[in-house]
């Protein structure tokens, strides 16, 4: 078989851009690249290994011997081996051999840059060449509105391994999932939808939060094209594509960037900055120039190559900390003396910074669980540069309020109001994840109280609540049908449950908030503004009734929503409103009887020129037992 031609595709000016970490288009140039070279079809690699004194490409078409195709450094001290193979091509599986200068160690790794992977457990790369013709110039020149922070932000959350398997316990195929998938989502009215990690992992437990491909889909269920279809799918259907990222940590299997090139390439050298306690995985060294431009051009790539609309970018808090789930002596403080990872830091700034620069109709989301200041404020402005942030503790704090028995309710109404007082110092969206219904947490509606008519309704009075709250929103999949058993990623969705009643009831309700949410300004307009939300009494504890206005540029379109939470209707109840004329209007009542409630009439009085709430004019209403009221 030919040997290897002295070939590159990195010009000088390429080469400085790498080292001073801002090539943030890297996967044009390292990995496998099938190409023709002087009138001859084969594969051009470049893999980065600065200590290594010798890189092989090994696979089946040289029978895994080391000694075949040996790559070339470059002579630019830049660390990078690379070489054109002849009559190598797409298809083929390949891994590097590398012999390092570092205690003559030998590793054999998987391409960092590959675009296609085997299917697990199997471990090499794939020479690929994603030929895909995109359907989605519609979408593409109209995201910018539909990513707008002033726009509806409605996210379903989605396991793709355990969705929906088909009769036989399978997965279903990227393709499968552009039909089924996509016509469910755009039923349900999700403006948007987040996939858990797609890219190649080695362990189904880690539900792909260990990274091992970080350019590739997951071969699980087919190969790149068929991902690009599912997306282009989804663009086609008028919903939004938001990818989970993992530039936190990294798994330490033998194939994967740990120990690359037998030193510590990717992970920071100092265990206590470069080990990750919890998830016993390593972490990105983000002072190295070489691996902030690893990373920045993996979420540019995610973006510009599969036409992806946001990033949610997980475990930011174990990040921005050195000693994030340490014990004292275990993490050394930063040049100032404080426990903030500077390198970290900046390297979220300046991924930020090449995202909306590369990208300006896109959104990051960090999941953020701490109080650190200015998450989702402009990097030009002191912030970290996203665009929204989850509000973890408005999610700790309504879960915690909706598990107690409705009795003791009164006594924890500042559980729920308290959110207000800050919901405003980030660009929040309230997170129902996949975290929350796994590890003995019980799914959803198995964490209400009650009997099972209550434990429903009050499953649908939290989701109304949430819908009605400043900020966008997530629910993760099978909440919206009020699943029962907790989350198992090795089977489907408990999909026959909404044959019952009580269950396409949730449904039900879940597709109207999501109507309700897109078609009222009010709801969307200002959802980040403190000048969108305004209580009209939040202190009714005794009755456990909220009540409150949400607002849009027009107050035509003010909506009013009153909460129940508990199982007593409350009825003739007064509420005081601005200067109106005319009738309310009932939008939306969570106890109808098509989400399976018990059909109680809101009875909503005409407006009266009597004051209340400080306000000069009032309404009597009753609220419905466990239950959101939402009119106009």
């Amino acid at each position: 078989m030919p040997q290897v031609t002295v070939f590159s595709l990195f010009s000088e000016f390429d080469i400085d851009l790498f080292k001073s970490g801002k090539h943030f288009r890297l996967y044009e140039k390292l990995g496998s690249h099938p190409m023709e070279l002087n009138g001859i079809k084969g594969t051009y690699f470049a893999v980065w290994a600065p200590s290594a004194r010798a890189v092989s490409v090994i696979g089946n078409f040289n029978e895994w011997n080391d000694s075949q195709h040996m790559l070339n450094v470059r002579w630019d001290g830049s660390g990078i081996w690379e070489g054109f193979i002849p009559e190598v091509g797409v298809g083929e599986i390949y891994k590097y051999k590398i012999y390092s200068n570092n205690h003559g160690a030998v590793t054999e790794k998987a391409d960092p840059f590959a675009r296609y992977c085997e299917h697990p457990p199997k471990t090499a790369s794939i020479i690929w060449k994603a030929d895909y013709k995109w359907e989605d110039k519609k979408w593409m020149e109209t995201r910018k509105a539909k990513n707008a922070l002033d726009a509806p932000f409605s996210v379903y959350e989605v396991h793709l391994g355990s969705w929906k398997r088909d009769k036989d316990g399978n997965f279903l195929t990227y393709e499968q999932l552009a039909k089924d998938l996509v016509a469910y989502v755009k039923e349900m009215g999700f403006t948007h939808i987040e996939f858990m990690p797609i890219m190649e992992y080695p362990y189904d437990p880690s539900w792909g939060y260990q990274l091992t491909g970080y350019f590739a889909p997951t071969s699980r269920f087919g190969d790149p094209e068929g991902f690009k279809l599912l997306v282009d799918a989804l663009h086609q259907a008028e919903i939004g594509v938001i990818l989970d990222w993992v530039p936190s940590h990294f798994p330490e299997d033998a194939h994967g960037l740990g120990f690359f090139d037998g030193s510590h390439l990717y992970e920071h050298p100092d265990r206590r900055r470069g080990y990750h306690p919890d998830w016993k995985s390593l972490i990105f060294n983000y002072g190295r120039n070489e691996v902030r431009a690893f990373l920045i051009s993996n979420a540019i790539f995610w973006l510009d190559q599969y036409h992806a609309d946001a990033l949610r970018v997980d475990a930011v808090a174990s990040m921005l900390y050195l000693d994030y789930s340490r014990e004292e002596g275990e993490w050394e403080a930063n040049m100032y003396g404080n426990n903030e990872n500077l390198e970290a830091l900046s390297f979220i700034r300046e991924f930020n910074e090449a995202v909306y620069g590369s990208f300006p109709d896109v959104q990051t989301i960090a999941e953020e669980s701490t109080a650190f200041s200015g998450v989702s404020k402009p990097v030009m402005y002191g912030g970290l540069g996203f665009g929204m942030k989850w509000m973890m503790g408005w999610m700790h704090d309504t879960l915690e309020y909706f598990k107690k028995e409705a009795v003791y309710r009164k006594h924890h109404q500042n559980d729920l109001t308290f959110s207000a007082t800050y919901a405003f110092t980030e660009n929040f969206m309230l997170p129902f994840s996949h975290d929350e219904v796994v590890y003995g947490k019980q799914s959803l509606v198995y964490r209400m109280p009650g009997d099972e008519w209550q434990r429903f309704a009050n499953l649908r009075l939290m989701f109304g609540y949430m819908f009605t709250h400043p900020g966008t929103n997530l629910i993760f999949m099978g909440g919206e049908f009020g699943q029962t058993s907790e989350w198992n990623f090795q089977q489907s969705l408990d999909w026959h449950l909404t044959e019952y009643d009580v269950h396409s009831g949730v449904q039900e309700l879940i597709k109207d908030l999501n109507a309700i949410y897109k078609k009222f300004p009010a709801l969307f307009q200002k959802q980040f503004s403190p000048d969108g939300f305004q209580w009209i009494d939040y202190g009714d504890h005794e009755n456990s009734v909220l009540t409150y206005i949400r607002r849009g540029h027009d107050t035509e379109d003010d909506i009013f929503i009153a909460c129940n939470f508990t199982p007593v209707p409350r009825e003739k109840y007064k509420v005081g409103i601005p200067k109106s004329s005319g009738k309310m209007k009932i939008i939306l009542n969570s106890d109808d009887k098509k989400y399976g409630g018990s059909g109680t009439d809101p009875k909503v009085s005409s407006i009266k020129k009597k004051a209340w709430h400080g306000r000069e004019q009032s309404v009597e209403l009753t609220i419905p037992p466990l239950s959101i009221v939402i009119f106009q």
